[in-house]
């Protein structure tokens, strides 16, 4: 009898990753480079739909795969409405709310939309999602922002926080719902969550305006400036948005959106690059140390994670202004991938509850 297939896609804001597996053993992964120039004409993130689902589809047949083994299509979970931790196959109101951008635009809305579309064209496949960004575990009091018109919202990369929360309990022998963690994912955003005892009790909105600025989004920003900014005649609506998220960030000081090539720049002494990178390692510092009291400094380890951890530099520079709190613990790059396939494995065994979305 034929193994059943696993495709997992996890698009980022840089990057469209994707893995077809074979039950639990991966048969290839992909990861397609996006550099600014080649997805900035777009207008809105689910424009891309078609661009990067045509990529999959030419690399899978690129390389003679049968569609008909697939039995599950998992994609990273998007910008829906705020829900509780696990995995939900994916229905009409969920597309509908994902192509909408129904909490924000980014793309990892465009996870759920191209499993489903994958999947609808398959005899046996089912479409789902895991951990989408919008799981939302924060305490009462990490909620109120200063202003009753503006809460504070969950909105992080809660599939691989959870996913290296996990995998370095295991490698403690213990289990991630006794532990307090403090972990820092840092690719195209950065979120810096603190997870006590297995909920994300506090975490920065690492989508549109919290926290530590990124490769392409501005992180908190001074909100009298921001306002006179706004209100200058200068720029539209839609531009301030782009601002905050798309257009932030490095690419707004350096006109990159890849910390590597930023990382080059300033190991060439180019000054502004060494400044940038210099200020974004200790904007996460900060962060981090805010959480840190959070948990009250009851800390068991500090987990730096997603692509910006492969540079040795900047993970050093963090290390010195929080090793005072807890041990640091560096899982390069993201486990997304494996976490989708797993999730999707388990769903096809019945071995863990499929929610609905609604």
């Amino acid at each position: 009898m034929a193994k059943r297939l696993i495709l997992a896609v996890n698009p980022g804001s840089t990057s469209t990753k994707f893995a077809l597996f074979e039950e639990d053993s991966m048969v290839f992964e992909k990861t397609l480079a996006h550099d600014f120039g080649e997805i900035s004409g777009y207008r809105k993130i689910t424009d891309q739909f078609h661009f990067r689902k045509d990529l999959i589809m030419k690399e899978l047949s690129g390389r003679g795969t049968d569609l008909k083994q697939i039995a599950a299509v998992v994609g990273r979970g998007g910008l829906v409405k705020p829900i509780e931790s696990g995995i939900y196959e994916v229905n009409e109101k969920m597309k509908a709310d994902l192509d909408a951008g129904l909490l924000g635009q980014h793309a990892s809305n465009l996870g759920g939309l191209i499993a489903d579309d994958i999947a609808s064209g398959l005899p046996n496949a089912k479409a789902y999602i895991v951990d989408p960004v919008v799981v939302d575990e924060l305490q009462p009091v990490a909620r109120l922002s200063g202003h009753p018109e503006i809460e504070r919202i969950s909105i992080f990369h809660a599939l691989n926080q959870k996913a290296v929360a996990r995998m370095y309990a295991s490698s403690t022998g213990r289990k991630y719902e006794d532990l307090n963690l403090i972990i820092a994912h840092m690719g195209g955003g950065i979120s810096v969550g603190a997870h006590r005892k297995g909920r994300v009790i506090d975490v920065n909105n690492a989508l549109n305006g919290d926290g530590p600025f990124s490769p392409e989004r501005s992180g908190g920003l001074p909100s009298g400036q921001l306002t006179d900014l706004c209100f200058s005649g200068r720029f539209t609506h839609q531009e301030i948005k782009s601002m905050i998220t798309g257009k932030g960030g490095m690419v707004a000081y350096l006109g990159t959106n890849s910390f590597r090539e930023v990382c080059r720049m300033a190991e060439n002494g180019d000054r502004k690059a060494i400044l940038v990178t210099e200020a974004v390692s200790y904007q996460v510092g900060k962060e981090i140390g805010a959480l840190a009291a959070v948990l009250e400094g009851k800390v068991d380890a500090i987990i730096l994670t997603g692509g910006m951890a492969y540079q040795e530099a900047h993970v050093a520079r963090i290390k010195a202004m929080v090793e005072f709190i807890a041990g640091v613990v560096i899982y390069p790059g993201e486990d997304e991938i494996k976490s989708l396939a797993f999730n999707g494995l388990l769903a096809l065994d019945g071995k863990i509850e499929i929610k609905k979305y609604e």
